[in-house]
């Protein structure tokens, strides 16, 4: 997301609405991503409940259609969830795209719902714990893990708790783009790219703007160091503690959980994180990875086990995934010109 002025009214959060406005989108090659885009927004107009109903839907057709994902979720579960056994774990990869579904068809929500309702569909709970540290003036980091429940989470954030900052990586589709940052961005929140001065986000921080920080994908072996997550080496991110080191801010973990039956969305927040930073970069990224897994066990169907988490392996070590079609194709040598038959 990209970056950023530290309140609702700056000209940063109009950038991506203006987006909205870019004649270049009402091309006819962007006008499938926009009727995707209008299906959404009129999904949103029904109930919760009938949302949550034909979300679970949607992923049992997901299920059925994304061998490839499902084999990523179930290769996360084993080394994950080692306890489990075969069938168990299928059953938590079926939930899970359930869940997923129903996160996909609350997209339509996040651009759209106004406060009154985000009120009415998400519970936020121990929010004590962020506001003590807003009317301290204590800046303020959001833990944020990848659990399901997070775009709709974070747009109840910004709407009833505080607009706040978040990062942002550019989505190919532009009209899907330009829609989810003006979602995201609707409340008065700036998103931050990877590239824009650090400087400038710890001086948004230290200013009282809130950050929102998602830990818990797979850097990269440049970016990342290993550090255990479920007991496996996973590459991870250490800038939490420096960035809370050096902007001072108290780490919150912030926890979007679906409720069952299409009871709406919990929003939990955790106490701030004691002794932290340490001062050590790898035992800071542990003791992120800790924070996450201890929620796993209450809501181990919404966390985002599609997602290559364990893709960087340390040197030496063999992959955990199965090799995609395309990525097989890829590799399979093609047959010299002249081997080639008519």
């Amino acid at each position: 997301m990209s970056s950023a002025s530290s309140g609702p009214g700056s000209s940063s959060g109009d950038r991506p609405a203006s987006a909205l406005r870019d004649w270049r989108l009402a091309a006819p090659q962007h006008w499938p991503a926009w009727i995707a885009v209008g299906l959404f927004s009129l999904l949103a107009l029904l109930p919760f409940r009938v949302l949550w109903a034909l979300g679970h839907g949607l992923g049992r057709v997901g299920w059925l259609v994304l061998p490839g994902r499902r084999a990523v979720a179930r290769a996360n579960l084993a080394l994950c969830q080692p306890q489990l056994d075969r069938r168990a774990r299928a059953r938590l990869v079926r939930a899970h795209f359930g869940w997923l579904g129903v996160a996909a068809l609350c997209q339509g929500l996040s651009w759209h719902a106004g406060r009154r309702r985000l009120a009415r569909i998400v519970r936020i709970v121990q929010r004590e714990y962020i506001d003590a540290c807003l009317a301290a003036n204590r800046p303020v980091i959001v833990l944020v893990p990848h659990f399901v429940g997070l775009e709709l989470g974070g747009t109840a954030f910004t709407a009833l708790v505080h607009p706040g900052m978040y990062m942002y990586q550019r989505i190919r589709a532009p009209v899907l783009d330009a829609q989810v940052r003006h979602g995201r961005t609707r409340f008065g929140s700036v998103p931050v790219e990877r590239s824009d001065d650090l400087r400038g986000l710890l001086r948004r921080i230290r200013g009282g703007t809130p950050f929102f920080y998602l830990p818990d994908q797979d850097p990269g072996p440049r970016r990342g160091i290993f550090v255990p997550f479920c007991g496996v080496a996973a590459a991870t991110v250490p800038t939490l503690g420096r960035i809370a080191r050096l902007s001072r801010a108290a780490v919150v973990p912030a926890f979007a959980r679906f409720l069952p039956g299409g009871q709406g969305l919990e929003l939990r927040f955790g106490p701030p994180l004691a002794d932290f930073p340490s001062g050590d970069d790898a035992a800071d990224a542990a003791r992120m990875n800790q924070v996450i897994e201890a929620q796993l066990a209450s809501m181990p169907a919404q966390y985002f086990w599609v997602h290559r988490r364990f893709k960087t392996r340390p040197a030496g070590a063999p992959s955990v995934y199965p090799a995609s079609r395309r990525r097989a194709r890829r590799r399979r040598p093609r047959a010299p010109a002249d081997e080639v038959g008519p």
